[in-house]
């Protein structure tokens, strides 16, 4: 997975989880995304990174 379809997969998390947890602001789910994208940067294989994204932060709404 190159940078630029890496991106455009962390938007579509963000678009996700806003639907799925529409109680919670926008900007909320793009900060918690960001964190969890950011933690993820130091590694090599790029592919799964939008999963454990994704999974790390609807765990911080489902609460």
């Amino acid at each position: 997975m190159n940078r630029d379809d890496e991106l455009k997969a962390i938007g579509s998390v963000v678009d996700r989880l806003a639907e799925r947890f529409p109680e919670v602001s926008r900007s909320s789910i793009e900060e918690a995304v960001r964190e969890e994208h950011e933690s993820l940067n130091g590694g090599r294989i790029r592919d799964f990174v939008p999963i454990l994204v994704e999974h790390a932060a609807r765990a911080r709404f489902s609460g």
